[in-house]
């Protein structure tokens, strides 16, 4: 056991909450907060594609990320006065598009394009973890609306997914890093799975030493636990059996 300065069991969720529906103008949206992280994402459909998409009858998926200047504790200016995005504004959103576009029919969307925008309001860490699991929400809405439409037959995803951050902290593996733990943990990884536990994509950091095997596939524990009780959330939060449907 370790002692959290949240207090958490080491397998513990911070309190999530995802509500579907948030932004009443997108055509897909969902607040996501785990703990005193929070992100509204909002999924924007375009009947075009990117012009390196033209006329081969598919369509895309793409997100935009960013974190408002008083979403930590001092401001910070906004990106778009700097004149350019952060290393790290670009690499969260390009993680943000991959995880989507691996479960969606690209094909089946047609010449259509959805935008994810992923904007963070407050941050607590995990908040790309925060984005990817909400904008699937985000994103499950949009395409639903254009079944709805009858623009589609039916929602082209092939599968469901979630993201969580696991790390090891005093030596012990522990699940959805806040701060206080992400700023002084000594392994910090990311887990993009599948609602079954099939990997999407792994971001492992170790901060100060090499750690073994062992501690990696208790993270991994850790994180199939969580992503299917966040999975279980984004079903609920749609209104969608277990099955997805």
């Amino acid at each position: 056991m370790t002692n959290r300065p949240s207090g958490r069991a080491p397998d513990d969720l911070r309190a999530v909450t995802l509500e579907a529906g948030a932004n009443k103008y997108a055509e897909g949206s969902c607040l996501a907060k785990f703990g005193d992280t929070h992100v509204i994402c909002t999924a924007s459909v375009e009947e075009r594609v990117p012009f390196f998409l033209r006329d081969q009858g598919r369509g895309w998926v793409t997100a935009e990320y960013g974190m408002l200047p008083r979403s930590t504790g001092t401001r910070t200016d906004r990106e778009a006065a700097r004149g350019k995005q952060s290393g790290r504004t670009q690499e969260i959103q390009r993680l943000i598009g991959r995880a989507l576009r691996s479960v969606t029919d690209l094909k089946a969307l047609g010449e259509r394009q959805v935008k994810i925008d992923c904007d963070v309001l407050l941050a607590d860490g995990g908040t790309r973890t925060a984005a990817i699991t909400g904008s699937w929400v985000a994103l499950h809405q949009a395409f639903a609306g254009l079944v709805d439409k009858k623009l589609i037959p039916k929602i082209p995803l092939t599968g469901q997914i979630a993201a969580v951050s696991c790390g090891l902290y005093e030596g012990v593996p522990i699940l959805d890093l806040d701060y206080a733990e992400d700023s002084t943990a000594q392994v910090d990884t990311n887990f993009v799975l599948t609602a079954e536990g099939h990997f999407v994509e792994i971001q492992g950091t170790a901060e100060e030493h090499p750690f073994p095997q062992q501690d990696f596939d208790a993270m991994l524990a850790l994180a199939r636990k969580g992503i299917g009780e966040l999975a279980a959330m984004q079903r609920a939060a749609l209104r969608l059996d277990a099955a997805g449907g």
